[in-house]
């Protein structure tokens, strides 16, 4: 799977619609659909969580490993019914549904942002004041990778 890197800000314009970052769309260039994205409302954020097919189908396969009643699986499932199956056109834009829009506050400008097999949608300013928060704290707790082959231990 290639991976979602770098921010990219990006014009909206009335229609809603707005260009998909050239790199993003050359990472979807293997997956089942390279021509679409699935976007979300992030249940952690005001912004957006997205990726492509392959990424929600992987996602897919995890939740099936729960157990279907639990509440668990409840919450998590509904992600898909708030999910958006977007076409990227032939000049790489998307249009972002209205509700998406309201949901990270999204107007004239939207940043993309790679996370590595996803990517997140946030109003410019607000990730600008996200990403200040999440340095600080990286420094804070001196986050640092765990060393190859090695995974953290639950403390």
């Amino acid at each position: 799977m290639d991976l979602f890197l770098s921010t990219y800000v990006q014009k909206v314009d009335r229609k809603g619609r707005v260009s998909v970052p050239a790199t993003f769309r050359s990472s979807l260039a293997r997956q089942e659909d390279p021509h679409a994205i699935v976007i979300f409302p992030s249940m952690k954020f005001t912004a957006l969580e997205g990726g492509g097919v392959d990424r929600i189908t992987e996602m897919n396969k995890r939740l099936e490993q729960l157990d279907q009643f639990s509440e668990e699986y409840e919450n998590l499932t509904m992600l898909f019914a708030d999910m958006y199956h977007l076409a990227i056109d032939p000049e790489g834009r998307v249009v972002l549904p209205e509700a998406l829009k309201q949901h990270a506050r999204i107007g004239e400008e939207a940043a993309f942002v790679g996370l590595g097999a996803m990517f997140q949608i946030w109003e410019p300013n607000r990730f600008a004041d996200h990403r200040a928060a999440i340095r600080e704290r990286a420094l804070q707790q001196r986050t640092t990778l765990p060393a190859a082959g090695n995974r953290r231990r639950p403390e």
